[in-house]
């Protein structure tokens, strides 16, 4: 019996473990073993190539990570071409691969140069970019642009289709609707929040943008929140990420109604982290005679 077998949309998980955008090389497979994590979500691509924001991207503050990476990718076709390939033959766990795009049809025309490809379970829709057809608002903060995305895309694929959701908007469960309403088989969250550091001594930005990405251990409280609060508003399941640092954040999120984690800046403390909440997890079920899909929105 695998008491951790988990169900994300149209897909069947060994394990309810899998690792955030953007925060995991396949160069951590020679720490542990494929088996620990249930997919495999690539770094965000778009259409086109970015070289990212200027130096001071990252900065450690007191509890997490602010960040203002920019996006930096290789573009589609180099993706299709160099690291699709490399992906294919490395990964024994299911392939998702994260895009974004700066208008709708962009987005289409990721996916449908995708759909082409073997190899792929599935696709992670990040929808906190800027708008260029709503001027520059982030896709994800208008439910009708959700919805009228998400619904483009489902009738493009029979893929995994998740879309990722940002916490700064003023009711994440009015934009998850809409994804559900689109035809999005499962959603992820949170994206990073708003966030900023000055430096005291001098009263300049510790990072090149001064208003950018926090993530990590002080997220916790606001992902679990929001995770709660989204799976009371829809049926589909949640990929859900936001401070998870040990096997009990995990479970904490399983209570709130995840139907499966993502582990992201803990991989930056700890190389080993993900293997280590598995680890925690399968021993914690195992001595409480549990299932995950027992416990999946239990709290109380």
């Amino acid at each position: 019996m695998n008491r951790l077998a988990a169900s994300l949309g149209r897909m069947e998980l060994q394990s309810p473990v899998a690792v955030a955008s953007g925060t995991f090389g396949t160069e951590y497979f020679d720490l542990f073993d494929q088996s620990v994590l249930g997919l495999y979500v690539s770094k965000t691509i778009t259409l086109q190539a970015r070289t990212g924001n200027p130096p001071p991207r990252l900065y450690e503050t007191e509890a997490g990570l602010l960040n203002a990476i920019g996006l930096q990718n290789p573009g589609l076709e180099a993706f299709i071409g160099e690291e699709l390939p490399r992906l294919r033959e490395v990964l024994k766990v299911p392939l998702i691969v994260s895009f974004s795009g700066a208008s709708i049809d962009e987005f289409v025309q990721i996916l449908l140069a995708l759909e082409k490809e073997e190899g792929l379970a599935g696709y992670e829709v990040n929808v906190s970019c800027p708008n260029v057809e709503k001027e520059g608002i982030a896709f994800g903060a208008d439910p009708d642009v959700v919805y009228a995305l998400t619904r483009r895309l489902a009738e493009l694929t029979q893929r995994e289709l998740i879309v990722k959701l940002s916490p700064n908007v003023t009711d994440i469960a009015a934009i998850a609707q809409a994804a559900e309403a689109g035809g999005a088989s499962s959603l992820a969250l949170i994206n990073t929040l708003y966030g900023m550091a000055i430096d005291w001594n001098t009263g300049k930005s510790r990072i090149s943008r001064p208003v950018c990405g926090y993530s990590g251990i002080g997220i916790k409280p606001v992902a679990l929140a929001l995770t709660y609060k989204t799976a009371q508003a829809v049926r589909i399941p949640i990929l859900a990420m936001g401070g998870i640092h040990s096997w009990q954040d995990a479970l904490e999120f399983f209570y709130a109604g995840a139907a499966a984690i993502a582990v992201g800046t803990a991989l930056y403390c700890d190389p080993l982290s993900a293997a280590r909440i598995m680890q925690g997890l399968r021993e914690h079920m195992e001595a409480r005679g549990l299932s995950l899909k027992q416990i999946i929105g239990t709290v109380s």
